[in-house]
């Protein structure tokens, strides 16, 4: 209990975890990602809280439920693995990449920019291919019987977008180099 003579001292805050840092400038915004992310995992979320309450109440699950659970994560990792390669937090040896002088982390950086982007274009042209054979053969998913392109044609998006982010990453270092 405080006392009114006593003037009380405002606590400390509390430091982060993660130190809070900024985004960098994108054309873009990186929130397009952040919602399609947390709308997902929202989603993702509602329908298998609704798969337990039913198989908990009639001892039957939805047949649905693990084709779409299995969508909504490719879309979800997908989403954030496109802001984690643009604010820098994708995985990488901190001990080889953050040290040394300037001129060599930004070299890594470009080169590691670079199979990442090759990587994704590579991704997107072999899931363009995957979706026109499920589409020309019309292939169907097992629980509920929709065309399995529904599903896929998001692969090559998701990977084209991230190819594009990882492009802007890299041209955000080819300029910085020159200046």
């Amino acid at each position: 209990m405080s006392r009114p003579d006593v003037p009380v001292e405002p606590a400390e805050p509390v430091e982060p975890i993660i130190p809070v840092e900024q985004d960098p400038a994108v054309k873009v915004p990186l929130a397009l990602e952040d919602w399609l992310a947390v709308g997902v995992l929202a989603i993702l979320a509602l329908i298998t809280f609704v798969n337990v309450l039913v198989r908990y109440f009639t001892d039957q699950s939805f047949a649905w439920t693990e084709e779409i659970s299995v969508f909504l994560l490719i879309v979800l990792t997908m989403a954030g693995g496109s802001t984690a390669f643009v604010r820098n937090h994708h995985i990488r040896i901190e001990a080889v990449a953050d040290t040394g002088s300037p001129a060599r982390q930004r070299r890594l950086a470009l080169a590691s920019n670079t199979v990442v982007l090759l990587f994704f274009i590579l991704l997107t042209v072999l899931s363009v291919r995957l979706v026109i054979d499920e589409y020309v053969y019309e292939e169907t998913s097992p629980a509920i019987g929709v065309p399995t392109w529904w599903y896929s044609i998001w692969l090559p998006v998701m990977a084209a977008a991230i190819a594009l982010r990882t492009l802007g990453t890299l041209r955000r270092l080819l300029r910085t180099g020159a200046r």
